[in-house]
């Protein structure tokens, strides 16, 4: 039964987590709408989906469908914040899928954060939402495909990619190697930042139990028989501890890649822009740059899925003895490389021991002590040197855009 979309209206607006304003859309010539989507699968539900897309500026033919993360308790929809800017200077369209549950119907939050409510659409504004019904996680995957069928053929896509990070991953880890062989759908996967295990199949009438899988499951890689791209984007952060995807790592295979970030966290400051002091954490957050590493990685899967190039192989992150190997300031080497690391000022770390949950994921950034600065950087004229030499080694391996030089360059540090 084909999924009919019903633009939604009234209540307090479109509600999407976000902690950083994203683009202009309105001034780049973009629409922003969001839908009732219904259909059967193969039972009722009623999800929504909000929609981004070009209507005067020209569309790539491209549609990146988020599945929208609901660890907090609410829906957000993190790789629409790191890969906005990309999306929208590429033409590419977007639409975050409400495919859990919890995002709907509310449940407990995964992750909390003091004095955020976490709450389902239908609670959070019963006015615009309360005709909303999701069956529970056991359709969270035909839910997701219905719904980004029904967006394709909205926008007239040629080529559809699925992207999701964190608890996303996980479900689309379970979709890439369960799902997508009888489905067929999408052109590519980008899944960001998953954790060892594979999401649960889900029960009906109810939200997976992530915590429980993970504590019960075994470590799943990816399979090996891919028919379409899937990149996988890993943080320092996400290898050891909380996430420990170490124990699922991988290879690299004939239509898969792994990329392991150094200096990179779950989630940074980019992602919670100014509100960081609302998380209480002890340290500053990571202050790493794999926002351009995400874009990138979508750049080179919109290329290969659609039969060009394959994306560029990484260096893993170099672990021994259960540990990251770290060079002579604390930062790990090997894997996926940009300035902050290369040529660094401060110790940027993916993880905050002995933190809260929510700190641990946005991981840390500490100052090195003003000797040990003085011994590696003569001047500032020598570190904004090795700084700009290393942007432009970054963009040369394909772990950052052109396009980005100028914000990159823009975040070297003052001395």
């Amino acid at each position: 039964m084909p999924v009919t979309l019903t633009p939604l209206a009234g209540g307090n607006g479109i509600a999407l987590v976000s902690a950083r304003p994203g683009p202009d859309l309105a001034a780049a010539g973009w629409s922003e709408v969001e839908y009732a989507a219904s259909g059967t699968s193969p039972v009722p539900f009623t999800t929504r989906v909000v929609v981004r897309r070009p209507e005067s500026a020209p569309f790539s033919g491209t549609l990146v469908v988020e599945w929208l993360n609901v660890s907090s308790g609410s829906d957000a929809a993190p790789d629409w914040t790191y890969l906005a800017d990309e999306l929208v200077r590429q033409g590419h369209a977007w639409a975050g899928v409400s495919a859990q549950f919890n995002g709907v119907e509310g449940g407990a939050a995964l992750v909390a954060v003091e004095g955020a409510a976490a709450q389902g659409l239908k609670g959070l504004d019963p006015e615009r939402y309360g005709a909303l019904a999701h069956p529970g996680d056991a359709f969270a995957h035909d839910v997701f495909t219905h719904a980004a069928r029904a967006v394709a053929a909205l926008v007239g896509a040629g080529q559809v990619l699925a992207i999701g990070e964190s608890q996303s991953a996980y479900l689309l880890t379970t979709y890439v190697n369960e799902v997508h062989q009888q489905e067929s759908f999408f052109d590519g996967f980008l899944i960001h930042s998953r954790g060892d295990v594979a999401a649960p199949a889900g029960e009906a009438g109810c939200g997976i139990d992530l915590v429980a899988a993970r504590a019960s499951g075994v470590p799943t890689p990816i399979r090996d028989d891919l028919d379409v791209p899937v990149v996988v984007l890993e943080t320092e952060g996400d290898l050891l501890g909380r996430m420990n995807y170490v124990a699922a790592r991988q290879p690299d295979g004939p239509l898969l890649r792994v990329w392991e970030v150094a200096g990179a966290a779950h989630a940074d400051l980019f992602q919670i822009g100014d509100f960081e002091a609302f998380l209480g954490c002890a340290d500053p957050v990571n202050r790493g740059q794999q926002v351009y590493v995400v874009r990138a990685a979508l750049r080179h899967l919109v290329a290969w899925a659609g039969g060009g190039p394959a994306a560029p192989s990484a260096k893993p992150l170099e672990i021994r003895d259960g540990a990251f190997v770290r060079d002579e300031v604390g930062n790990v080497r090997g894997g996926v490389r940009t300035p902050v690391v290369d040529a660094a000022v401060e110790v940027l770390a993916g993880d905050a021991p002995g933190a809260s949950v929510i700190c641990g994921l946005f991981g840390r950034t500490l100052a090195l002590p003003a000797e040990v600065l003085r011994g590696r950087w003569r001047s500032h004229e020598d570190y904004a040197t090795a700084y700009a030499a290393a942007a432009d080694a970054a963009i040369a391996a394909g772990f950052v855009l052109p396009e980005d030089r100028d914000a990159v360059l823009g975040e070297m540090r003052s001395l």
